[in-house]
Protein backbone atom coordinates (compact mmCIF):
# COMPACT_ATOMS: atom_id res chain seq x y z
CA UNK A 1 0.00 0.00 0.00
CA UNK A 2 1.65 3.13 -1.04
CA UNK A 3 1.42 5.93 1.81
CA UNK A 4 0.12 9.64 0.41
CA UNK A 5 2.93 12.46 0.75
CA UNK A 6 2.63 14.81 3.33
CA UNK A 7 -0.03 17.93 2.82
CA UNK A 8 2.18 21.07 2.31
CA UNK A 9 1.02 24.45 2.34
CA UNK A 10 2.49 25.08 -1.02
CA UNK A 11 0.76 22.44 -2.52
CA UNK A 12 -3.03 22.99 -1.09
CA UNK A 13 -3.01 27.40 -1.22
CA UNK A 14 -3.11 29.70 -3.48
CA UNK A 15 -0.31 32.63 -4.05
CA UNK A 16 -2.88 34.76 -2.60
CA UNK A 17 -3.67 33.11 0.26
CA UNK A 18 -0.17 31.74 1.09
CA UNK A 19 0.68 35.32 1.35
CA UNK A 20 -2.16 36.72 3.36
CA UNK A 21 -1.49 33.51 6.06
CA UNK A 22 2.00 34.77 5.97
CA UNK A 23 1.63 37.73 6.32
CA UNK A 24 0.69 36.54 10.32
CA UNK A 25 4.20 34.58 10.85
CA UNK A 26 6.56 34.95 13.09
CA UNK A 27 10.13 33.21 12.85
CA UNK A 28 10.65 31.02 16.01
CA UNK A 29 13.71 28.28 16.52
CA UNK A 30 13.42 25.35 19.01
CA UNK A 31 16.06 23.52 20.19
CA UNK A 32 16.82 19.73 20.20
CA UNK A 33 14.05 18.20 22.42
CA UNK A 34 12.84 21.25 23.27
CA UNK A 35 9.16 20.74 24.18
CA UNK A 36 6.79 22.66 21.41
CA UNK A 37 3.49 22.24 23.00
CA UNK A 38 1.89 19.12 25.07
CA UNK A 39 -1.66 17.46 25.15
CA UNK A 40 -4.56 18.96 27.61
CA UNK A 41 -2.87 22.91 27.24
CA UNK A 42 -4.71 25.44 25.42
CA UNK A 43 -3.81 25.57 21.68
CA UNK A 44 -3.07 29.02 20.71
CA UNK A 45 -0.73 29.10 18.03
CA UNK A 46 0.06 26.93 15.18
CA UNK A 47 3.52 26.33 13.19
CA UNK A 48 4.91 25.63 9.29
CA UNK A 49 8.27 23.56 10.00
CA UNK A 50 11.22 25.63 8.15
CA UNK A 51 13.92 23.05 9.14
CA UNK A 52 14.50 20.29 11.06
CA UNK A 53 11.75 17.46 12.25
CA UNK A 54 9.19 18.04 14.74
CA UNK A 55 7.67 14.89 16.45
CA UNK A 56 3.84 14.22 17.33
CA UNK A 57 3.65 12.17 20.35
CA UNK A 58 0.59 10.83 22.64
CA UNK A 59 1.53 10.20 26.18
CA UNK A 60 1.14 6.46 26.73
CA UNK A 61 0.01 6.21 30.70
CA UNK A 62 1.93 3.83 32.16
CA UNK A 63 4.67 4.13 30.23
CA UNK A 64 7.89 6.41 30.10
CA UNK A 65 7.98 7.75 26.63
CA UNK A 66 5.36 8.83 24.49
CA UNK A 67 4.19 6.82 21.19
CA UNK A 68 5.24 9.09 17.82
CA UNK A 69 2.29 9.60 15.67
CA UNK A 70 4.61 11.26 13.02
CA UNK A 71 7.76 13.02 12.35
CA UNK A 72 7.26 16.30 10.34
CA UNK A 73 9.85 18.56 8.03
CA UNK A 74 10.17 21.30 5.78
CA UNK A 75 6.81 23.02 5.07
CA UNK A 76 4.75 20.58 7.29
CA UNK A 77 1.99 21.43 9.68
CA UNK A 78 2.65 20.82 13.06
CA UNK A 79 -0.80 21.49 15.57
CA UNK A 80 -4.39 21.24 13.73
CA UNK A 81 -6.36 21.47 17.90
CA UNK A 82 -5.84 25.56 17.00
CA UNK A 83 -8.76 24.90 14.47
CA UNK A 84 -11.34 23.24 16.81
CA UNK A 85 -13.03 23.91 19.63
CA UNK A 86 -12.17 23.91 22.52
CA UNK A 87 -8.59 24.81 21.54
CA UNK A 88 -6.90 22.21 23.50
CA UNK A 89 -4.06 20.00 22.16
CA UNK A 90 -4.90 16.59 21.31
CA UNK A 91 -1.38 15.16 20.78
CA UNK A 92 2.32 16.35 22.19
CA UNK A 93 5.37 17.72 20.07
CA UNK A 94 8.85 18.11 20.70
CA UNK A 95 11.86 19.30 18.39
CA UNK A 96 13.75 16.06 17.27
CA UNK A 97 16.10 18.56 16.08
CA UNK A 98 16.89 21.74 15.76
CA UNK A 99 14.00 23.59 14.56
CA UNK A 100 12.96 26.50 12.53
CA UNK A 101 9.63 27.59 11.95
CA UNK A 102 7.04 29.79 11.59
CA UNK A 103 4.25 30.53 14.03
CA UNK A 104 1.02 31.67 13.36
CA UNK A 105 -1.36 33.02 16.15
CA UNK A 106 -4.48 30.93 16.27
CA UNK A 107 -6.81 33.79 17.32
CA UNK A 108 -5.66 36.03 14.85
CA UNK A 109 -6.03 33.64 12.19
CA UNK A 110 -9.34 32.21 12.83
CA UNK A 111 -10.27 35.65 12.81
CA UNK A 112 -9.16 36.32 9.39
CA UNK A 113 -10.56 32.98 8.27
CA UNK A 114 -14.08 34.17 9.86
CA UNK A 115 -13.78 37.91 7.57
CA UNK A 116 -12.71 36.20 4.37
CA UNK A 117 -14.86 32.92 3.56
CA UNK A 118 -12.76 32.14 0.39
CA UNK A 119 -9.59 32.14 2.70
CA UNK A 120 -11.14 30.34 5.67
CA UNK A 121 -12.71 27.76 3.34
CA UNK A 122 -9.03 27.07 1.55
CA UNK A 123 -7.27 27.12 5.19
CA UNK A 124 -9.67 24.88 6.67
CA UNK A 125 -9.45 22.33 3.58
CA UNK A 126 -5.41 22.24 4.08
CA UNK A 127 -5.95 21.48 7.92
CA UNK A 128 -8.60 19.07 6.80
CA UNK A 129 -6.12 17.46 4.39
CA UNK A 130 -3.34 17.36 6.67
CA UNK A 131 -5.73 16.00 9.21
CA UNK A 132 -6.86 12.69 6.82
CA UNK A 133 -3.07 12.55 6.01
CA UNK A 134 -2.34 11.73 9.74
CA UNK A 135 -5.17 9.58 10.33
CA UNK A 136 -4.24 7.38 7.60
CA UNK A 137 -0.61 7.43 8.93
CA UNK A 138 -1.60 5.96 12.20
CA UNK A 139 -4.05 3.59 10.91
CA UNK A 140 -0.83 2.27 8.67
CA UNK A 141 1.36 2.43 12.10
CA UNK A 142 -1.84 0.23 14.29
CA UNK A 143 -1.99 -1.79 11.32
CA UNK A 144 1.75 -2.91 11.19
CA UNK A 145 1.88 -3.23 15.15
CA UNK A 146 -1.27 -5.30 15.59
CA UNK A 147 -2.06 -7.13 12.38
CA UNK A 148 -1.89 -11.19 12.86
CA UNK A 149 1.34 -12.76 11.80
CA UNK A 150 2.52 -15.95 10.55
CA UNK A 151 4.69 -18.44 12.62
CA UNK A 152 7.48 -16.55 10.78
CA UNK A 153 6.58 -13.24 12.08
CA UNK A 154 5.29 -11.89 8.35
CA UNK A 155 1.74 -10.97 8.02
CA UNK A 156 -0.04 -13.75 6.34
CA UNK A 157 -1.14 -14.01 2.71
Amino acid sequence: MSTPSPIRIAAVLSADHRRRLMAFAREVNFAEDARIFEEGEPAESFWIVRSGTVTLEVPMPGHRRAATVENLGTGELVGWSWLFPPYVWQLSAHAMTPVRAYEFDAKRVRMLMDADPAFGSALGHWVGRVLAHRLHETRVRLMDLYAPRSASGSLPL
